[in-house]
């Protein structure tokens, strides 16, 4: 039975023309389907010039190196191809024939752009930022941080403000709300904030009577209770028209609207800007 030999610790050099951990997470990988604390890894990260590789393929000449790398730009490609066969270094292009595959599957050409998908997690985060801006701000709650908000949603109860503000944040916005009650003084910060980022909300009585009155069956409560009456709608519906006549922003009627309706028109207002 022939016995194995352990060579000397290896050495795995993993060069990105990004934050190089798409190769990390292949090494370490690879790494623990051996039983040996003799792999040691040395991150080089956002090489994207010949000098830079010159000098990696020089300092992995003098050791027992591996070299792993994302390099997506064809001219530094081909350096390292090139240069660690001269030197016989092993390389292993963890992204290229994989891309290859998916150029031929596909028909396209791939846009070779360094950390792409590192600009994709962040959009992601900024995006989860947003959201939880929105939670955070939403109902009138945490008015501390409505100058930071891109939009403000104002107007009386279920007039989808919160739905609305959820969608929006989800497309990157951040967005606040804030209720408007006949018996409650507006907060003076919404008077503070720019016009053009106020949206009102409005919509017909009668519709709003109905939304209101299958809110209260739902919550088992009285549908004829005054909240859902014609006559304290008009007075919530009058009292929030003053109250944006004296903001003067942008009013949307959302009678017979989907969030989506009311979002595109917000969106194209804003554009306009």
């Amino acid at each position: 039975m022939l016995k194995e030999t352990v060579k000397d610790v290896l050495t795995v050099f993993i060069v990105s023309d990004s934050i190089g951990k798409t190769a990390e997470t292949v090494v370490n990988a690879v790494a623990s389907q051996f039983n040996t604390d003799k792999i040691k890894l040395k991150k080089f990260t956002n090489v994207t010039s010949i000098a830079k590789l010159s000098e990696i393929i020089n300092r992995a000449e003098s050791n027992n190196v591996v070299l792993a790398y994302t390099i997506v730009l064809p001219e530094l490609n081909e350096y390292i191809k090139d240069a660690a066969k001269q030197s016989d270094i092993p390389i292993i292009d963890i992204m290229g024939p994989t891309m290859s595959k998916f150029s031929q599957a596909l028909g396209q050409t791939p846009q070779l752009e360094p950390g792409l998908n590192r600009k994709i997690d962040q959009a992601y985060f900024e995006r989860i930022a947003c959201i939880d801006f929105a939670i955070r701000c939403d109902d009138g709650k945490d008015l501390t941080k409505l100058k930071e908000a891109d939009i403000v949603v104002i107007g009386v109860s279920r007039t989808s403000k919160t739905p609305l503000s959820m969608y929006l944040a989800h497309q990157g916005y951040k967005v606040a709300n804030i209720p408007i009650v006949p018996e409650v003084t507006p907060p003076q910060e919404i008077f503070s904030v720019e016009a053009k980022k106020v949206v009102g909300l409005t919509i017909s009585p009668t519709t709003l009577q109905d939304i209101r009155q299958q809110r209260l069956k739902a919550m088992r409560f009285d549908k004829h209770a005054d909240y859902a009456k014609v006559d304290r709608i008009l007075e919530e519906l009058n009292f929030a028209e003053k109250i944006m006549k004296k903001i003067g922003c942008m009013v949307i009627d959302v009678t017979n609207r989907s969030i989506e309706e009311t979002a595109s028109e917000i969106l194209s207002e804003r554009s306009g800007l």
